[in-house]
């Protein structure tokens, strides 16, 4: 599904974000990605999304060599890519339902359609009942919920989340993660950059840990119990 061969990332500031990335992720594969504060986990996923491209390297999504792909059918690679981010980055002047009909308007659905699509993404999240309400009315948990339907409502084949559980107390950091780890039992693969450590190891799922921009370390557990800089 995903695949990094010899990807690096430099800034027009010099900074080299990413150096000389190899990895995989199989297809139906969910996984976390973990490392200290500016240690590259953003710019990662910005590589996956196509909202960077890499200096060197080459990035496979699905197949797709992204270094080859052109602007014009970026926005059909983000059709099949959801996105979740630490701050919801929700419309507080459009409802619930409209927060997460948008993706679905943009690519042309008919009211039908959005209407069933929308309700079913806000069943599994278990937020059916609040559709009609503002998300400044809801918690936090309840707004990341949200967040979570309107990257599903696509269906894509593919999952990224950025610090998903930053803003969340540990019941709910839980409660968000057992969500994730329901869509990859049906076969949706997933990628999640965390600093939780304790949580990642109670998901038991592989763990690609990042240090200064290098693959430090690629397996079932997290290899370094040292203090990391957050």
């Amino acid at each position: 599904m995903i695949r990094f061969e010899n990807v690096s990332k430099r800034y027009d500031t010099g900074q080299d974000a990413l150096k000389q990335l190899n990895f995989h992720l199989p297809k139906g594969q969910m996984a976390f990605l973990t490392g200290h504060s500016g240690a590259g986990k953003s710019t990662l996923l910005k590589l996956i999304a196509a909202i960077e491209t890499s200096t060197r390297g080459q990035v496979l999504v699905d197949s797709l060599n992204l270094n080859h792909l052109s602007k014009r059918r970026i926005p059909y690679l983000r059709r099949n890519i959801g996105i979740i981010f630490q701050d919801h980055n929700l419309l507080f002047d459009r409802n619930v339902f409209e927060n997460i009909a948008i993706p679905l308007i943009i690519s042309g659905y008919s009211d039908k359609d959005i209407k069933r699509r929308v309700q079913a993404s806000l069943d599994k999240v278990g937020l059916l009942h609040k559709e009609k309400m503002m998300p400044l009315a809801l918690s936090g948990g309840e707004q990341q919920r949200v967040g979570i339907a309107r990257a599903i409502v696509n269906r894509p084949m593919l999952l990224l989340a950025d610090e998903p559980t930053g803003n969340l107390d540990p019941k709910l950091s839980r409660e968000v993660m057992q969500l994730f780890d329901l869509f990859n039992q049906v076969g949706v693969s997933i990628l999640i950059a965390s600093h939780d450590l304790d949580l990642i190891k109670t998901m038991k799922k592989p763990v690609l840990q990042l240090e200064e921009g290098c693959l430090a370390y690629n397996g079932l557990y997290i290899q370094k119990q040292r203090e990391m800089e957050y």
